[in-house]
């Protein structure tokens, strides 16, 4: 049975939430547009080059941005990116699988700009993700992580995701090392669970 998704919906293509964080700095939270490729670029470029290695793809190549950013079929890829002084600060992705045995299952990633970390950014962005994933009908959420992105592993298993599977030396890192993989997994009820007393215990606000 799908995850049922609590009232507030998520953001619609076109439509936005402006929220405020812990520190009083107030972000805007949308769908990614085809005019973001030069920011969507420039934020990715300004990622230290430790968080950039453990990516799927050379993000520091405009080409591969721009591709990521205009080549994007809502039935299968949604991203969502949060916005301050018209820079992109935290981006994330709900990536479909969308048939046959993986037709209720979904993969997530989030990735915040380490100076918008620690203020309750990454698990807003969660939350839209988690909405978007009920909206499609998704029961399970899945996660794939490098063994090196600590960080990542941490906020992952805070919201509610077991590690499931380790495969050593399983994909390369993007200086070409043999890096193990990491696949974490959730089903989106005990999401849900997690991320509302997360948010509970927040301090921030949402606006419209």
């Amino acid at each position: 049975m799908t995850a049922a998704m609590p009232a507030e919906h998520s953001i619609l293509k076109g439509t936005q939430k402006n929220v405020t964080l812990r520190d009083g700095r107030t972000i805007t939270v949308r769908r990614m547009q085809p005019d973001d490729v030069q920011r969507s670029y420039e934020f990715f470029c300004a990622l230290p080059a430790e968080d950039r290695q453990y990516l799927r793809v050379d993000v520091t190549r405009r080409d591969l941005v721009e591709r990521r950013t205009l080549e994007t079929d809502e039935r299968r890829t949604v991203r969502v990116v949060a916005e301050h002084s018209g820079e992109i600060v935290a981006d994330g992705t709900l990536e479909l699988e969308g048939h046959g045995w993986g037709n209720n299952i979904a993969e997530v990633r989030l990735i915040v700009a380490r100076a918008w970390q620690r203020l309750g950014l990454g698990t807003i962005m969660a939350r839209e993700l988690f909405h978007l994933a009920s909206e499609h009908r998704v029961d399970r959420i899945v996660a794939r992580l490098m063994r090196p992105q600590a960080g990542a592993h941490r906020i992952f298993k805070r919201l509610g995701f077991h590690e499931e599977f380790l495969i050593p030396e399983h994909v390369r890192d993007q200086s070409g090392a043999w890096q193990d993989l990491i696949i974490m997994r959730c089903p989106l009820d005990d999401l849900w669970r997690d991320l509302e007393f997360e948010l509970a215990n927040g301090d921030f606000q949402r606006h419209r």
